[in-house]
């Protein structure tokens, strides 16, 4: 009696699979975004006001000759306006052919990390940041929690 075996590529993820991300820092919390969604990273830009916009909307800003609608994550994570004088910077995305500038504290740098690491969102996470993010990973030293920037973008969700 013969059994003859069929070999099969092996197409579970490995260990090595990784995922690269903008980190950022919103009220001193290091969040990430993955690289694919960024378009631009900007620095302090001149916002105009809307008027009778939700007080998530910064305003919007000019890039290169398109009108941007900047939302001020603060104020979309229900975090405390940041110190007067403080420069913030921009990430730039695309939702629905349209593009939306994400004020941050700041802009760091590109991660890459291993995609066994991912976790879910925390128990201890607080609402407000659970709510817009897809889970975390557990650095050395602090946590990076990755947005998800479709519902950050999403307004008719309003706070």
């Amino acid at each position: 009696m013969t059994t003859d075996i069929l070999e099969r590529p092996d197409t579970t993820t490995t260990d090595d699979d990784e995922e690269s991300f903008v980190t950022l820092t919103v009220a001193e919390q290091l969040c990430g975004i993955p690289v694919l969604g960024v378009r631009d990273i900007l620095g302090e830009q001149t916002i105009t006001r809307i008027p009778l916009a939700p007080p998530e909307i910064a305003g919007s800003l000019n890039l290169r000759g398109r009108i941007v609608t900047a939302i001020d994550l603060r104020r979309r994570l229900n975090l405390p306006p940041p110190a007067a004088g403080t420069v913030r910077m921009s990430v730039v995305a695309e939702q629905g052919g349209e593009l939306y500038a994400l004020l941050v504290d700041q802009v760091s740098e590109v991660m890459s990390l291993k995609a066994s690491a991912f976790e879910r969102n925390p128990p201890t996470l607080p609402p407000a940041w659970a709510r817009f993010s897809n889970g975390v990973y557990r650095l050395q030293d602090r946590l990076l929690v990755v947005l998800d920037v479709g519902r950050l973008l999403d307004l008719a969700d309003a706070n």
